[in-house]
């Protein structure tokens, strides 16, 4: 499907135009892509405040206001993803071996080794400039959308436009997520207007996020590169573009060559502060000596580590738990998605990846209870 949206409509490099985007024909499969997907509510032309909202987003960016209210207007509020967006209810156990066994299995391994073999060149070039590992890269691919098979089919502007003006109310962050989609609708829009895409025929996640790496329109904008050289960043058909992109984004966030994500752990009992060392999340704080005088232990190589570490809790359902001892590095790979279980099945799948085709991992560490 990203394929054929992109065919005549390339998302490239370009100064903002306030002009909408020519128009061209569309194929019947680029048609159909620019109808609402799933089950649609009402279109958002038929809501009066939304469209005030239209003609201010179009003064502050400079778009034609015609086409912003076009745009917007062809949107319509989709209930799935209203419900979608909100937390899972209180009192569901995390379990980490069932998060784990969704992403580090065969599937995504043996299209993980496949894309690794066809795009080594790349992986390493990337690896090279910006110090981000190839495993990492892969892991992120991997869980994100299976190497391109999932980009996701929902509309962007369906989606971004829902999550602007009708965010759920009870969601515990409601107005500071609702600040943010109408950041990501103004910078998608920008986008598509300055690349003359069509913005009703691109789809992504529920959130409204983009191509291999699902990107938010922001980041797109931010830290998408052209790692191929053709003079356009593609992260629907461009394997070059999104390794390098991934890779830059990492870099951006302050990835540390070298280090390694984590280190595995044990316990002294008699001493293990366990509320205390998890106040601060997973935002690394602790030195090594801190985290001794707390009761937690690190391997050989881990007691050497001279930067702040987390402590990372994985929690496995009824089971005990599962702990590591975070780096800067981890921290970095949950800029991505603010999530210790996501970091670690990124990770692991990326390791487990590179064991298939024989190569080394350095983001590889074990795990203990």
């Amino acid at each position: 499907m990203a394929a054929v949206l992109l065919a005549t409509c390339a998302l490239q490099a370009g100064a903002v135009v306030k002009k909408p985007p020519h128009k061209h024909k569309l194929s019947k499969a680029q048609l159909a892509a620019a109808k609402p997907s799933k089950i649609a509510g009402p279109a958002y032309a038929t809501r009066a405040d939304v469209m005030q909202e239209a003609d201010a987003i179009a003064t502050q960016l400079g778009l034609d206001p015609n086409w912003v209210r076009h745009t917007i207007g062809a949107a319509h509020f989709m209930p799935g993803i209203a419900k979608a967006i909100l937390p899972p209810p209180m009192g569901v156990p995390k379990n980490w071996a069932a998060y784990q066994s969704r992403f580090v299995e065969p599937v995504r391994i043996k299209a993980g080794s496949q894309f690794w073999l066809a795009n080594r060149d790349t992986l390493q070039r990337a690896e090279a400039q910006t110090g981000v590992p190839a495993s990492i890269i892969v892991g992120i691919l991997g869980v994100e959308t299976i190497y391109g098979q999932n980009t996701g089919n929902f509309r962007v502007i369906d989606a971004l436009c829902t999550l602007s003006f009708d965010f759920p109310a009870g969601h515990p962050k409601a107005e500071a997520r609702t600040t943010f989609f109408r950041g990501e609708l103004e910078a998608y829009l920008a986008l598509t207007a300055r690349t003359h895409t069509d913005p009703l025929a691109l789809r992504g996640s529920y959130a409204g996020a983009l191509g291999w790496p699902q990107f938010m329109p922001s980041s797109w904008v931010k830290y998408a590169v052209d790692f191929d050289g053709d003079g356009r960043t593609d992260l629907f058909n461009s394997p070059a573009d999104v390794i390098g992109s991934v890779a830059n984004y990492f870099k951006a966030f302050g990835w540390k060559p070298g280090m390694p994500t984590h280190y595995p752990v044990h316990m002294d009992e008699a001493s293990f502060d366990k509320a205390a060392l998890l106040v601060p999340d997973i935002l690394p704080t602790f030195s090594v000596t801190e985290l001794a005088a707390k009761g937690v232990l690190l391997d050989a190589p881990g007691s050497q580590h001279t930067g702040p570490l987390a402590l990372i809790e994985l929690q496995n359902g009824d089971d005990a738990p599962q702990y590591v001892a975070g780096t800067e590095n981890f921290y970095t790979i949950t800029r991505y998605n603010w999530s210790s279980y996501y970091a670690m099945a990124v990770i692991e799948l990326g390791q487990a990846v590179a064991d298939a085709l024989g190569f080394q991992a350095p983001s590889a560490s074990s795990m203990t209870k």
